[in-house]
């Protein structure tokens, strides 16, 4: 019996780019991944609000003052979206998604909206002090 092992795919598409880890910095993702979304003639929903659930997180729960956070897109076959961001707080996880049973809290609810539409995620951790929360979305084209 023959196997065939294939190498993962490299990228059909990439963007990455670094932002100033503030509100404005998080919107800016939204908009750029927008941007480049429409670039690449894919539809911007529902990856704009993952992006903009991620990037959010990494400016308010992932700031290190003087540090930047960075947003990567790259669409590789066969018909993936990845999406991916890096902030420098690899010491402060994200929390696992709440069952329905938990108490209500103020935040901790957004990773839940990226668990609904992401196909995947979840989170890597390093280079030592960065970690990389990442949510797949697969286009079916």
């Amino acid at each position: 019996m023959s196997r065939k092992v294939t190498a993962p795919s490299a990228p059909l598409h990439q963007f990455t780019v670094p932002l100033s880890a503030t509100r404005r910095g998080a919107r800016l993702a939204r908009l750029l991944a927008v941007e480049q979304l429409r670039g690449w003639e894919l539809p911007p929903d529902p990856a704009r609000l993952i992006v903009a659930e991620l990037a959010a997180n990494a400016a308010v729960h992932g700031r290190v003052q003087g540090r930047s956070f960075r947003l990567a897109l790259s669409l590789v076959e066969p018909a993936t979206l990845r999406i991916e961001v890096t902030d420098t707080r690899g010491d402060h996880l994200p929390m696992q998604a709440r069952s329905a049973g938990d108490e209500p809290a103020e935040s901790g609810y957004g990773l839940l909206l990226v668990e609904e539409l992401a196909d995947r995620w979840g989170v890597r951790e390093g280079p030592a002090p960065c970690k990389t929360v990442w949510a797949e979305l697969d286009l079916g084209q």
